[in-house]
This record gives structure tokens, sequence and C-alpha cells, in this order.
């Protein structure tokens, strides 16, 4: 039996062999109202996300998904798509996230990520830099992000 934890699940792609400048395709997610509006009332209750009426009269003319759904999703469509398949350890970093469009009730999300950098490092760990684009189904981009992530380095024996 392996000492190693993340050694027993198959196919996980490690540190050593992500490499800069490879591209992903991020599966989709369509915001639905509903979904909007319960997410907002949890964690982001202000008016132009949750009441109709309130975001009607409002700057926005209608409801917007609060910026941390989006983030949200992005999350979401990241690891489904991505950071399932690699040695994650955990995220490190969360950097120059930027909301670029609302994001409304019957938008479809999608996106990309692409490998910026990996530094191997100590500890048996990489640190991989990442940057992601979410866009609406008219191809406009509505979320950027760069992310820093540590993975796993397999273990070598000799």
């Amino acid at each position: 039996m392996s000492s190693d934890p993340v050694a027993a699940r198959k196919n996980l792609v490690y540190g050593q062999n992500i490499e800069a400048g490879r591209w992903y395709r991020l599966g989709t997610h369509p915001i639905t109202e509903q979904e909007l509006i319960e997410f907002a009332t949890a964690w982001d209750p202000q008016g132009f996300h949750i009441d109709k009426a309130v975001a009607e009269d409002g700057t926005y003319g209608g409801l917007i998904a609060s910026g941390l759904h989006t983030l949200a999703v992005y999350q979401r469509l990241a690891v489904s798509s991505v950071f399932a398949d690699w040695s994650v350890i955990a995220g490190r970093t969360l950097r120059e996230v930027r909301f670029l469009r609302p994001v409304r009730p019957g938008d479809t999300l999608s996106g990309t990520l692409t490998v910026k950098e990996v530094v191997d490092g100590d500890h048996n760990r990489t640190l991989v830099t990442t940057w992601a684009e979410l866009t609406n189904q008219h191809r406009k981009p509505v979320l950027n992000a760069t992310v820093d992530a540590y993975v796993h380095t397999r273990s070598r024996t000799y």
C-alpha cells in the first residue's frame, strides 16, 4: 500500500507533466434566475441580485449575478474540466479578478484556462499559474482571473 494518499488515484497529472502554454476548454453552465437569486440571497443579498423590481429600476435594468456567483461558476467549471485530473494540493492565490460585464438569468457561461507558468518547488510540489476567462453565449467575456495553485510532484522512487 502506498504512503502517498494521491497515488491511489489513477491517471492524475502531476506538476512535472503540466506544461506552460497548454490551453483547456472549460464546460458550460446555464445561469437560471432561480439559481442567481438563491446564490445572492445566501451570499450577496444586494437588491440588484435578489429583487426584480429593484433591479429593473437600477443601473443594469434587470437582475444580474453576483460577481462571487460568477467566480463560483468558474471554479466549478475549472475543477470539472481540468483540476479534477490534476493532483492538486490547494489554491495559493486568486488575483487580477475582473468582472467584465453583467451575467444575467438565461446566460450560459463557458470558458478557457491557460497554463501561464509552472515552477518546481520544494516539498514535492509545483506552483502552477493559470489564466482563466469565462464568456457568455455571445462569446463576450464576463470574467477573467489569474489563479496560482500547488500541485503534487510525483514522488520518485530509486
